[in-house]
This record gives C-alpha cells, sequence and structure tokens, in this order.
C-alpha cells in the first residue's frame, strides 16, 4: 500500500503518523506522568503539537477564504480547535484535529487509487510503425507519420494509425474499441481504425488521421475528461460543511456579541460563544460517516465487490437507471455455435466438412467450428482468403467454409432462406450453414430482474454489436431498450442523454467502454476479465464477473448509506441539545467533551454494523 501511493500521499502519512506519536507523547508526560512545567511551557508544547498537526488544515482553510469559500469544512475544524486552545483544552483541540486529517488522508488516498491512469488505452498505441517512404519501408513513431502515408501492417499485429485499406484483405479484431463481440471483415477501400488487430491478412492502409486525432487517442481524452468531472463530486462529509459550518460560525458569532452589547458582560459571553464552537466541532460525524463507508466498502470486498471510496458507494446506492455493455458484460465473449441449418446432408456431416475446413484457419469463429468435430479425417488445404473463408480437399471433395462473399467468389449459389457465419459448400454446392454467436452469462436474467426489484426504473443496452445480436441478448435478458452499433463516443452521447434522465450504474468490461465508466454516475467492471482501463475507469469493480453482484453492491450501498444517515441525524440532535443548552447555562468544557466523546463511540458503534451486512435489507 505504501509503496503505491504518491510522494505527496507518503508524506502526508509520515507527517501523521509523527503527530500522532507526539501527541500521545504529550499526553502521558504532561497528562499522566504530570512532569511539572510552567503553564506557559505547557500551552507552547501543545501549541507546538497542534501547529505541527493542523498547518495544512489551517493554510487551506485561509487559502479557501482567500478564494471566497469562507464557510468550508476546514474553516469550521480551524476555528472549533483555535478556540479550544483559547479556552485552555489543549489536548482536545490536538486531538479533534489529528482525527480530522485522518479522515481526510483516507478520503484523499480512495481518490488517488480512482484516478490511476489507465494504462491499457495507452498500450494500445503501438509505439512503431511501418512506414512506406521514397520506396522504401522504414520503423517510425506513429507521431511522426503523416496522413497520406502509407502504412504496412502484419497479421496479428495492432493497427497504429486509422486508415483505408489500398491494398489486401484481412479481418479484424475490433473488441477494443466498439465492443464488437465478432471480427470484422475488412477488404480494400474499407476504414480500420489505430488500436484494433489485424488477424489474418498483410494490408497496406493510408493513414486518414494523425495519432492525436486516432480512435484510441479520443478515447483516451473522453475518459480523462470524464473522470475530471467526476472528481469535481462533493463528498458527504463536504456537502454537510457548506450547510453547517456557515450556521455554526454565525451563532457562535452572534452568542458572542449581541448579548455582550445587552448586558455589558463581555468575558462571560465570549467564552461562551467559544464554548459554543469548540462543542460544535462535528467530531463524530467527521469520524462515523467515514468510518460507516469504510466498513461498507469492507462489506463489498467479502462479497468480491470492490468499491474504490465512498462516494462511490454512495452513488451506487442512489442510482435508478441500469445501463450494461453487451460482450464480456451480459455475455460470456466466448464463441458457440447457436445453430445449424443442413441442406441435402445430415447435421453430423454438415459440422463434420465444416470443422474439418475451419481446422486451416487461424480466425477465431474457424476454432469455435472445428472444436465440434475431434474425429481425423484425410484433409489438404487447397488455399486460405484473408477475410472471407478456406477451401479445403476433404476425402476427396473441394470444401468451402467461410462468409458468403466466399461462396460467391466461387459462383456458388447460396439460398436466400439460410442465416448464418459460417456457410460450408461441397463440389460446388451449398450444403448450410453455421450461426455462431457469444454466450449469455448465465446470472444476467436474474441480475436485471433483481435490480427492477429493486426498483430501478429501466435497464439499457449500449452496444457496439449488431442490431440483431443486441436484439436478441436483450430479449433474452430482459433489457428495456437496446442501443446498437455504437462506437465510443456515440455511447457517451447515449450515457450523457441517459444521466439527464436519472442516475445511471454502467456496467461494462472493455476498453471501450471505459469513458462511458468514467462518465456515469455510478459505473461498475467485471474485474475477472475486464480490461485494465475499464478497471481503472470504474468506481465499482465486480472481481469474479458475476451479475448477480450488482444488486448485492447496490443494497451494501444503500444500507451502508442508511446508517450514515442515522449517525449524521444522531450526531446533529445531541450537538444541537447540548449547544442550546451551552447558550444559557455556561457547562464545563469536560461536560461537552464527555457529550461529545460519547456520541462518537455510540456513532462509531452503529458504523460498525456497515460491516456486518450479510443480508442487507
Amino acid at each position: 500500500m505504501f509503496r503505491s501511493m504518491n510522494a505527496d500521499r507518503r508524506k502526508e502519512l509520515l507527517e501523521l503518523i509523527t503527530g500522532a506519536f507526539l501527541y500521545v507523547c504529550t499526553l502521558v508526560t504532561l497528562e499522566l506522568v504530570k512532569i511539572p512545567v510552567s503553564s506557559l511551557t505547557r500551552t507552547l508544547i501543545y501549541v507546538a503539537v497542534y501547529i505541527f498537526v493542523g498547518f495544512e488544515v489551517i493554510s487551506g482553510a485561509v487559502k479557501e477564504a482567500r478564494e471566497g469559500e469562507i464557510f468550508s469544512e476546514e474553516t469550521l475544524m480551524s476555528i472549533a480547535t483555535i478556540g479550544a486552545l483559547i479556552l485552555g483544552e489543549f489536548p482536545e483541540a490536538v486531538a479533534v484535529m489529528l482525527l480530522y486529517r485522518v479522515g481526510e488522508w483516507f478520503a484523499d488516498y480512495a481518490v488517488d487509487k480512482s484516478r490511476d491512469s489507465i494504462s491499457a488505452l495507452a498500450e494500445l498505441r503501438p509505439d512503431r510503425a511501418r512506414v512506406k517512404r521514397n520506396g522504401k519501408e522504414i520503423s517510425l513513431t506513429p507521431e511522426d507519420v503523416n496522413i497520406g502515408e502509407t502504412i504496412v501492417v502484419l497479421p496479428g499485429e495492432r493497427i497504429p494509425l486509422d486508415g483505408e485499406i489500398i491494398s489486401g484483405a484481412t479481418t479484424v479484431d475490433t473488441s477494443a474499441l466498439t465492443g464488437e463481440s465478432m471480427p470484422a471483415e475488412k477488404q480494400t477501400g474499407d476504414e480500420v481504425f489505430s488500436g484494433c488487430v489485424n488477424l489474418t491478412g498483410l494490408i497496406e492502409l493510408r493513414v486518414i488521421s494523425t495519432q492525436a486525432d486516432s480512435a484510441v487517442s479520443r478515447i483516451l481524452k473522453l475518459t480523462q475528461e470524464a473522470q475530471e468531472r467526476k472528481a469535481k463530486s462533493e463528498t458527504f462529509i463536504e456537502r454537510f460543511a457548506h450547510v453547517y459550518t456557515p450556521i455554526v460560525i454565525v451563532c457562535a458569532a452572534l452568542l458572542g456579541t449581541v448579548p455582550s452589547f445587552i448586558t455589558g458582560d463581555w468575558a462571560t459571553w465570549v467564552h461562551r460563544a467559544l464554548v459554543f464552537l469548540t462543542v460544535s466541532c462535528p467530531c463524530a460525524l467527521v469520524v462515523s460517516v467515514p468510518l460507516t463507508f469504510f466498513c461498507g466498502i469492507g462489506c463489498a470486498s467479502r462479497h468480491g465487490i470492490l468499491v474504490k471510496g465512498s462516494i462511490y458507494l454512495e452513488n451506487l446506492a442512489q442510482a435508478d437507471t441500469a445501463v450494461f455493455d453487451k460482450t464480456g458484460t451480459l455475455t460470456t465473449g466466448g464463441f458457440a455455435v447457436k445453430d445449424v441449418t443442413p441442406i441435402g446432408v445430415s447435421r453430423d456431416e454438415l459440422v463434420r466438412l465444416s470443422a474439418l475446413a475451419e481446422r486451416f484457419s487461424t480466425h477465431p469463429i474457424a476454432k469455435c467450428v472445428s472444436a465440434l468435430y475431434t474425429g481425423g479425417s484425410t484433409a489438404e488445404l487447397i488455399y486460405e482468403k484473408a477475410g472471407m473463408g478456406v477451401k479445403a480437399l476433404i476425402d476427396g471433395s473441394e470444401v468451402l467454409a467461410g462468409n458468403k462473399r466466399l461462396l460467391e467468389s466461387e459462383g456458388i449459389l447460396v439460398p436466400q432462406d439460410i442465416a448464418g457465419s459460417v456457410y460450408t459448400a461441397k463440389d460446388g454446392v451449398c450444403i448450410g450453414a453455421l450461426s455462431v454467436s457469444d454466450n449469455i452469462k448465465p446470472t444476467a436474467a436474474d441480475a436485471i430482474s433483481e435490480l427492477k426489484r429493486l426498483g430501478f426504473k429501466k435497464s439499457v443496452m449500449l452496444s457496439g454489436d449488431t442490431e440483431a445480436s443486441a436484439l436478441a441478448v436483450s430479449k433474452a435478458v430482459g433489457i428495456d431498450e437496446t442501443h446498437a452499433k455504437l462506437m465510443p463516443e456515440y455511447k457517451v452521447s447515449e450515457m450523457e442523454r441517459l444521466s439527464a434522465q436519472g442516475k445511471t450504474l454502467y456496467t461494462g468490461d472493455g476498453i471501450n467502454d471505459a469513458p462511458v465508466l468514467a462518465a456515469s454516475y455510478a459505473g461498475a467492471a467485471m474485474g475477472g476479465l475486464g480490461s485494465d482501463a475499464a478497471i481503472n475507469a470504474a468506481d465499482i469493480i465486480v472481481m469474479d464477473d458475476k451479475l448477480t453482484r450488482l444488486p448485492l453492491a447496490v443494497r451494501i450501498g444503500r444500507r451502508t448509506l442508511k446508517i450514515a444517515m442515522q449517525n449524521t441525524v444522531l450526531s446533529l440532535a445531541v450537538k444541537a441539545a447540548i449547544l442550546i443548552t451551552g447558550i444559557f447555562v455556561s457547562i464545563p468544557m469536560y461536560i461537552a467533551i464527555i457529550g461529545d466523546v460519547g456520541m462518537l463511540l455510540c456513532a462509531t458503534a452503529n458504523a460498525l454494523r456497515a460491516l456486518m451486512i450479510d443480508t442487507p435489507e
């Protein structure tokens, strides 16, 4: 943990540890052992420890005041603890400031973790591009390649820049950008995008955009901008402080001045005002509310759900619109043959010939088909056409297996009433087709049904896949609204539209989902199979990819928020009782401190209930 922190966070942690050590040493020597020192020396020692612990808070309050943020949380802490020092309550002043600093450190650390760089996106941008210049092929960084130049991409390589194919044909894995589960066939004249993987054939591209304007760079920029917008969200305590702090300061000012003008007894009423400020310090809230969320996060982690910070658990609890990616989220991302349509041959014969022919191809769909038949036979490859399929000699017969264009290129008629992913022909006659698609996760339908029972207004799918594939999955799992064939920037646009209608919980797993995850009100990534980019951009990570963890996470978030609100109401009620009493009676500081500490203990005990949510309410 320590090594994963940035330098500023490590420095601050060391300061807190040192401050806590100094505070304990001071308490032991001056309050327990009672080493004889003068009143001035005791005061100076406590003030020195206070300045060491609270300098960052006080300087922050001054800075915010200069920027017009007068009633900040730092201002309340500074005024209240300085008031305690003036009243001679030195141990309490330092303790409150130290507790506040510790709570703020944990909050800041959570924010740092949520802003981790999305390294997987950077890895999508290859370091080198193979460029044709002056009749020679040279290796350059993508930044040095100009629009209009020709680059060469070999099978298995990632495409470095957006371009138009001017030579060759291939199959391209676009899942990193679009979420499209099926590899796309590309030929001369088609556009391909940076970050995609060239699977089968050598191609030459005419560059159509610089690296700064490439598809991958656009996704990276979208993610960073969305994260920056989300980082401005206020925490629970900050929102509370914006209301509570000015009320307390104004009341203290009125208490110290109005009665003094009337009675002329400035000493008594200023003292009461300072007591008022000291007692008003929301110590119980500063400790118990973050602790409540910390316990809720711990409970979630026991169930395989990683929540990056308290604000994300709060957002999760308030979400009312469930939005999903398709491939890898609602589906497994693995291919399977869903339907076999034979023509003039048996089903087993169609499967056998298709599988034997596809053994010669490295295409992902071909591997899926070839796995259907494990028997042996005499088979010999005649040729493979990149992006189309293969032709093989099997038991003396010529067999073609591939897409419809492969059969049509050989002059073979494909019946209009059959559809599939792989068409097969034997000796010049189409003998059928096999439909291939990815598998729906067995927990998908139950998860969506449970979210609806929890009060979610609707469920939506945003997919880069084809409309037919997306609609089939959404119908099977109970999705209310479906949007297909979306590039990442259009996914973000749809998310912004949905976010204007409600508080969205988006669940995805791919690199193309990173901007949408970051832009959503609450973003959940499938952590087991999810990309690093999605995991880093998400607020919540489902470690085992079980979608039923989502409604459980929502229930944990809602229970945690309920406990936090209980602590808030209870703390404010007790505070109000002590403060109102302090207005009319000069209560001793130790009574106020006992009440404050007692409330702190009660709120802490209540907060610990969030850790034991096995069956959330």
